[in-house]
Formats: C-alpha cells, structure tokens, sequence
C-alpha cells in the first residue's frame, strides 16, 4: 500500500497528485527544449539547410518558434484543454533536434571529432 492509514480515497488521491506533478515537470521541462531548437535554428546558416536537403531555414523558424510560442502558452502539458496543440508542438521541436539538427551540423563540418 502506498500510504499508510489513509485508505483508498488517500492512496489514489495520492497516485492523482503524482500524475500532476510529472506532467508538470513534463511541461515545464519542454520549454527549455522547444527554446533551445528555436536558438538553434536561429543560429545556423541559412544554405546549409538546402544542403541537408530539409526544409528552408524560414520554414524551420516558423516550426520552431510556433512551437516554443504554443509550449510556452499550453504550459499545463498533457492535462490541459490543449493538450492536443502542446503534443504537436513538443513533437515539432523534437522532430527538428533529432533529424535536422544532426543533419545540418554534419553539412557544416562539426559533430563529434574523435
């Protein structure tokens, strides 16, 4: 049992408000990520996007900033009424660090130098 003394009520009382907090954190935790692809994007030149063969660098700023913008105003994560919006927008800015990111920084010479 979880809490001891405090009976069903408390035990999934207790189970609600850790659902509430991870996705909290969850929330909290992917404006920094959203953010971080938004500068990123920012940061890097615009022909090598082209040269990766993805998407203009105007299309992935307007990905990314809407992401980091939406990340920003759904703040209540999964619980929330946008739920829907901030899943897409998570995704989005996830899509951009794990696919076009490691593409444009090896199109540029960096990466990993052993």
């Amino acid at each position: 049992m979880l809490c001891r003394g405090c009976g069903y009520i408390g035990t999934v009382q207790l189970l609600y408000d850790l659902d509430t907090y991870i996705l909290l954190g969850i929330g909290l935790l992917a404006i920094p990520v959203g953010g971080y692809a938004f500068i990123h994007a920012i940061m890097q030149r615009a022909d090598a996007f082209t040269a990766a063969d993805k998407l203009t660098k105007p299309a992935w700023l307007g990905i990314t900033g809407a992401s980091t913008l939406i990340l920003v105003v759904f703040n209540s994560g999964l619980g929330g009424s946008g739920s829907l919006f901030w899943l897409a927008a998570l995704i989005a800015s996830l899509v951009y660090l794990v696919d076009v990111k490691p593409a444009i920084v090896g199109v540029q010479g960096g990466g990993p130098h052993w």
